[in-house]
């Protein structure tokens, strides 16, 4: 299973999330994101485009996440390098491991990482 992890700015249109999950060349299960950007409209916008489910990753799951991409800004709101690796991450479960690192939209509002498990 392969799992899109997804991290945003809150002013980030649906666009720019799908852009950033575009640049990944992959085809997902699932998207997941922090637990407090799960119900944002962007995101559950873009589930509902791509038919796959939205994944709320709690936050204490995201600060045990180990990710390649190391930004100050996401360490000292989640306590994680990268939102999107780390959700990526989360959702999968045990071990998961990241297809690469995460890339940013064209309008660098929105990230994207995915990740996958042993039975992918």
């Amino acid at each position: 299973m392969k799992i899109a992890g997804i991290g945003f700015r809150t002013e980030a249109p649906t666009a720019s999330l799908q852009d950033a999950l575009n640049q990944t060349g992959h085809t997902v299960d699932a998207i997941a994101t922090a637990a407090d950007k799960a119900k944002a409209p962007q995101i559950t916008e873009l589930a509902k485009i791509l038919g796959v489910p939205l994944i709320a990753v709690p936050l204490d799951e995201l600060s045990q996440e180990i990710t390649i991409t190391q930004s100050p800004r996401v360490a000292e709101r989640y306590g994680t390098g990268s939102l999107a690796e780390a959700a990526a991450l989360a959702a999968v479960g045990e071990n998961a491991h990241l297809l690469d690192r995460r890339v940013t939209s064209t309008d660098g509002m929105a990230t994207a990482a995915i990740a996958e498990g042993p039975d992918a």
